[in-house]
C-alpha cells in the first residue's frame, strides 16, 4: 500500500501585493511581491533571506493573514485564508516571534501574564490553568519558573526572546513566522536561540518561515531556503543547495558575505 503524501500546512499561490494604488493623489504604486508561490510542510523550516525591501516581512505577514493580496491565493491547512470562518478557525494556530521580544511583552506586567495573554484572548482555561501552562511553556524555551514572576526589563536580550517565543508556542500552533528573531542577538545568544528553534520543532511538530537577511542563521536553522530579491523569489530548494554553487548571482552575493566559521 502506498503512503498518501503529507498535506501541506502553508501554501502561497502566485502571490501578488502592491502597495499605494489606490485613491488620488496616491504615491506610486510599490510592488512588493510578483507572483510568488511558496510551500510550507508540518515540522519543516522554511528559510527566506534576502535584503531589505525585497519582500520578506510582506510575504511573512501575508502568510499569517495580516496582508490582503493584490491578486493570488494563500492556503492554511488546505482552505483559502479568506474563506468563511477561517479567522475563527486559524486562532492560535497560527504565530508570530518578531525581531524585539518587546514589541510583544507589557514592560508593566509579570513575564507570565504576558505569555499567558494568548489564552486569555481566547478564553481558555483558568486563571490557575493558564499560569499552569505557562510554567510549563517557560521550562521548556529553558528558562526557570521565577522568570514568571519578573518584568521584561529585567531579563537579558536572550532571555526576552525566549520569553516571546514561549508566548508564541502558549497555543500550540501549527505554523510559526520567526521575523528577523535572532537578528538582534549577539553571536553566541543567536545560537542559543537558533538550537531552541530546532529543538521546539522536533519535540512540538510546528511548520516554521523563518526570516532573515542573514543566510548563515537562515541556513543553520532550514529544511528548504527561498532568496527574495525585488519581490520574487530568485532561487529555491533543498539548504543542501546553498553549500555549493547557486543559480542567481544575487543567491551566490549573499553565500559570498559568509564568515568562514559557518
Amino acid at each position: 500500500m502506498t503512503t498518501a503524501p503529507p498535506t501541506p500546512l502553508a501554501c502561497v499561490r502566485d502571490l501578488v501585493v502592491v502597495y499605494g494604488q489606490e485613491g488620488r493623489g496616491a504615491s506610486a504604486p510599490v510592488h512588493a511581491l510578483r507572483g510568488v508561490s511558496l510551500t510550507v510542510m508540518p515540522r519543516e523550516t522554511i528559510g527566506l533571506v534576502g535584503e531589505s525591501g525585497s519582500g520578506k516581512t510582506t510575504l511573512g505577514r501575508a502568510l499569517l493573514g495580516l496582508v490582503r493580496p493584490t491578486s493570488g491565493e494563500v492556503l492554511f491547512e488546505g482552505r483559502p485564508l479568506t474563506a468563511r470562518g477561517a479567522r475563527r478557525r486559524r486562532k492560535g494556530r497560527m504565530q508570530v516571534v518578531l525581531q524585539n521580544p518587546d514589541w510583544s511583552l507589557n514592560p508593566s506586567l509579570p513575564v507570565w501574564r504576558s505569555v499567558a495573554e494568548p489564552l486569555t484572548i481566547a478564553g481558555r482555561r483558568s486563571t490557575r490553568e493558564r499560569r499552569a501552562a505557562v510554567d510549563e511553556m517557560l521550562a521548556l524555551v529553558g528558562l526557570d519558573a521565577a522568570f514568571a514572576e519578573r518584568r521584561p526589563h529585567e531579563l537579558s536580550g536572550g532571555q526576552r526572546q525566549r520569553v516571546a517565543i514561549a508566548r508564541a508556542m502558549i497555543t500550540q500552533p501549527s505554523l510559526i513566522v520567526f521575523d528577523e528573531a535572532v537578528t538582534a542577538l549577539d553571536a553566541s545568544v543567536q545560537t542559543q536561540v537558533l538550537n531552541l528553534i530546532r529543538d521546539l520543532q522536533d519535540e512540538r511538530g510546528f511548520g516554521a518561515l523563518f526570516i532573515s537577511h542573514d543566510l548563515a542563521a537562515v541556513r543553520y536553522v532550514s529544511h528548504h531556503i527561498a532568496v527574495a530579491y525585488q519581490g520574487e523569489l530568485v532561487e529555491l530548494g533543498p539548504v543542501e543547495r546553498f553549500y555549493g554553487e547557486l543559480e542567481h548571482p544575487y543567491s551566490r552575493r549573499l553565500l559570498g558575505t559568509l564568515p568562514r566559521i559557518w
